[in-house]
């Protein structure tokens, strides 16, 4: 059986003794149904991971003794922001998982024009709070050793209005992406940054962004892509465009 990988957001250190929350614990007890003694890996998101043994549960809840650290980075060279169009359900949730997978640091949902979904207050943090619990079980899975920051959602205009203009004199000036099925320019014709450049990466809902977005996005320096002949969906094109830039540029391959 392979070696269960779980996430402790809290601090971690040989030697002690850990009680993980109620969404671990039902993995570990309940559906793995996985004894005392079973060796497993503890991650926290900030770099490396430990080795750990499963304790004697605590009520419902699994406890772990953490051994030792192991110094392992599974990240990506290549930093890539995610500003994603919000879209429905499993589209989303999709989306967030294979994003993670393929090595994303940072993540923005976006409200856009024609974005479908209308969330706000307490559904709007219920949501955020899923996709967080998403992302940390996609860290599992896939091995990650940090976990890529979700911003709270905001308007398409309120996250523009805050991106740094395209001659903000900055050292570490990110290369700006927006996928759009008019554009004339395709991700072969764009030039390999300088190492270390980070990457933003902008894709529409399931309408799309707008013309007036697109043009918007084209003042503040993005430069605007095609993916081929074929219009993919909004939960495809993440994954297509990701794939192909970790190839080129990251560690994929």
């Amino acid at each position: 059986m392979h070696k269960p990988r779980i996430y402790f957001p809290g601090p971690l250190h040989e030697g002690e003794h850990i009680t993980l929350d109620t969404q671990a614990s039902q993995h570990l007890l309940r559906v793995l149904r996985l004894p005392p003694g079973v060796l497993l890996t503890v991650f926290n998101g900030r770099g490396g991971e430990y080795d750990g043994v499963l304790g004697a549960p605590a009520g419902k809840l699994a406890t772990v003794d953490v051994n030792a650290f192991v110094d392992c980075n599974r990240e990506s060279p290549l930093r890539i922001t995610l500003c994603q169009g919000i879209s429905r359900g499993e589209r989303m949730d999709y989306t967030l998982q294979k994003a993670v997978e393929l090595g994303v640091a940072d993540i923005v949902p976006l409200f856009t024009e024609r974005c479908e979904v209308r969330l706000r207050d307490e559904r709007l943090a219920r949501r955020v709070e899923h996709w967080q619990a998403l992302i940390a079980s996609a860290c599992e899975q896939s091995g990650r050793t940090a976990v890529p920051a979700i911003r709270r959602p905001t308007t398409f205009a309120d996250w523009l209005h805050n991106d740094p203009a395209p001659g903000a004199d900055a050292p570490d000036k990110p290369l700006k992406l927006v996928l759009d099925p008019d554009a004339t320019q395709s991700l072969s014709d764009l030039a390999s940054p300088a190492r270390g450049t980070p990457v933003v990466l902008l894709i529409g809902p399931e309408g799309g962004l707008s013309d007036a977005e697109i043009r918007r996005t084209e003042e503040r320096g993005f430069v605007r892509l095609r993916l081929g002949p074929r219009v993919l969906r909004t939960e495809t094109a993440p994954v297509a465009v990701l794939a192909v830039l970790q190839s080129w540029w990251g560690d994929l391959g």
